[in-house]
């Protein structure tokens, strides 16, 4: 009898250890479960980072004008940002200056205080380290194809918490370019795009805007093998040689400058060498000369205007 009373008392006390035992367990990872569910957003940035925003950002600084507007489509907005002289809306006019977009002051971005600061990369992606130092999140953020503006919308609805705004602004882009497409006569033009600065020319390659915009209308880029040059691979070295090779029936140009100065100098290199005459797109004068406001920075959600522009350069009747 005392051995059946015994017996029972330890099994009764295994049960109460083991008990005792598992109980931490559980409630480390309910807490851990918490800790994770109790974060504001969890966000895949363009660097592959991955970026925990602990509550929603009150303070926002961005490096990019063409950010503004996205984010305030998705109910965001900013303390601070970069000067631009042709993407600036109202509602920014009178947030606080941190600088030209390609020289980024480091301190006027700290004098705004921001909880997050959203990057451009390939532009300002160096500030990063510096930031998190002072204990700044910092988010940075691709914009050149259309795919990267349909991420980067994505990402500011998570930053908002407007999951369904940017769904909503990503169907109406969609949307827009689609109907634009659909009045192209399905031909696949063969398109050259041409950038040209004070230092000379370059050619554009597909991961250009220009070059994202050209396939979006289903055309061929002659250059889109070409080798990229080692500090731009979305451009390559230009060859008149080339150029004549790849026999384009159309050539775009985007340019740094004032576009008359631009079509002054196009026009005398074209005088000046005769090979340019034997190119189709110049026989049939299909040269073509992109604005600067859709085509040299990002367009950000203005795609589709981007998309119409370069489709009415080459086909106008398709939108009468």
């Amino acid at each position: 009898m005392k051995r059946l009373v015994l017996g029972f008392l330890i099994g009764c006390l295994l049960l109460i250890f083991a008990g005792c035992g598992g109980a931490p367990q559980g409630a480390s990872s309910s807490s851990a479960s918490s800790s994770a569910s109790s974060s504001f957003a969890t966000i895949n940035d363009a660097m592959g980072r991955t970026v925990v925003l602990d509550k929603k950002p009150e303070r926002i600084v961005v490096t990019s004008a063409s950010f503004l507007e996205p984010l305030h489509e998705v109910g965001g907005d900013v303390v601070g940002r970069p000067d631009s002289k042709t993407q600036m809306p109202d509602f920014a006019k009178d947030k606080a200056s941190v600088g030209k977009v390609y020289q980024i002051d480091t301190e006027k971005v700290l004098a705004c205080e921001p909880d997050l600061v959203i990057i451009n990369k390939g532009m300002n992606e160096k500030l990063a380290p510096t930031l998190e130092e002072s204990g700044i999140k910092t988010i940075v953020v691709d914009m050149k194809s259309y795919d990267d503006v349909k991420n980067m919308v994505g990402i500011f609805a998570q930053v908002t918490g407007e999951k369904e705004k940017g769904e909503a602004l990503v169907k109406s882009m969609d949307e827009k370019i689609a109907t634009v497409v659909d009045k192209m006569p399905k031909t696949k033009h063969r398109v050259a795009i041409l950038h040209s600065t004070n230092q000379g020319l370059t050619v554009q390659l597909d991961g250009s805007i220009a070059g994202s915009v050209t396939k979006m209308l289903g055309w061929e880029n002659v250059a889109a093998n070409d080798t990229p040059l080692e500090k731009n691979p979305d451009a390559a070295p230009y060859s008149l040689e080339t150029l004549v090779q790849q026999n384009p029936e159309i050539i775009f140009v985007t340019s740094m400058g004032k576009i008359e100065e631009i079509k002054s100098s196009m026009e005398q290199t074209i005088a000046d060498n005769p090979a340019w005459q034997t190119i189709p797109a110049i026989q049939q004068k299909k040269l073509f000369y992109l604005p600067q406001d859709l085509f040299l920075l990002s367009p950000g959600i203005h795609y589709p205007e981007a998309v119409e522009t370069m489709a009415k350069l080459v086909d106008p009747e398709a939108f009468k």
